[in-house]
């Protein structure tokens, strides 16, 4: 059974600027059920997933209020089919509910269970379609404010629009659901204040458009600050050398210095 609902997504081609389509979303109670169990993954899919998870969970811990990073957190919207829903590869919980530490899922009429602020997903090999066909209608019900599609696989069909290595939905003001970026170039996020750097293996996030400012995940920022230290260990090392160089260099001048004034004076001596 299929039941209309407000929200409207709307989804704009990037290879035709100003066209944008809109319509009506349908709940697809059949189709949207939560799979029972854990989903398999590649190495490639969980490596890129898991990246992005330990990046944002550097960026939570700078807040100063409460946020929590989530994986493949199952998120159910409706009451009366709590099976119904969808999974993130990685979100965004900005606030989260208030028992966050024993959440077994996030479901949208609880009290405190808010739509994740920003939303990931990484485009399967074995099930792109899916990606590409549906994805954004069900992040239009959960009412996310951003979502972000990665494909660095390039696996989206052909018939579906694909593949696009980096796609943004974001919900504009009048609650609607739409597409402002499609392509293979950076893209700003609203919700993190930075910048989505897409690479052929992973979805960096950085300062600035060019990636070089970018986002370090912890065990990264302990290896840069042990090379920092070392780098200043070796720049300390460097300055003692230069410094005892520069004594024993005075030190060969001023032995040079005595040893002609003490044949100076054994002439001078000879001469008298």
């Amino acid at each position: 059974m299929q039941a209309k609902i407000d929200p409207v997504v709307t989804a704009m081609r990037s290879d035709l600027p100003g066209v944008v389509v809109r319509y009506p979303v349908q709940t697809r109670l059949d189709a949207w059920v939560l799979p029972e169990g854990t989903v398999p993954e590649s190495i490639p899919h969980d490596f890129a997933a898991q990246r992005l998870k330990l990046l944002l969970e550097v960026h939570a811990s700078r807040l100063t209020r409460p946020c929590q990073i989530a994986r493949n957190l199952a998120i159910r919207w409706l009451e009366s089919s709590p099976r119904v829903g969808i999974d993130p590869d990685v979100c965004v919980l900005d606030p989260p509910p208030p028992e966050v530490e024993d959440l077994g899922s996030l479901c949208l009429w609880k009290p405190g269970h808010l739509p994740p602020t920003l939303c990931f997903e990484v485009v399967s090999r074995n099930h792109p379609h899916k990606d590409y066909a549906e994805l954004q209608d069900r992040y239009a019900l959960v009412r996310t404010h951003e979502l972000v599609v990665f494909d660095p696989f390039l696996a989206g069909p052909r018939a579906l629009g694909g593949p696009v290595l980096l796609q943004l939905w974001r919900r504009d003001k009048t609650g609607m659901l739409e597409r402002v970026h499609a392509g293979d170039r950076p893209v700003a996020s609203e919700v993190l204040g930075a910048w989505l750097v897409p690479t052929t293996t992973t979805l960096e996030i950085a300062n600035d458009r060019e990636g070089i400012q970018r986002w370090l995940t912890w065990e990264e920022l302990a290896l840069a600050e042990q090379a920092a230290t070392e780098h200043e260990r070796a720049e300390k090392e460097r300055e003692r050398a230069e410094k005892e160089h520069e004594r024993a260099e005075k030190e060969r001048e001023r032995a040079v210095r005595l040893e002609l004034e003490r044949r100076i004076a054994d002439i001078e001596a000879k001469v008298r």
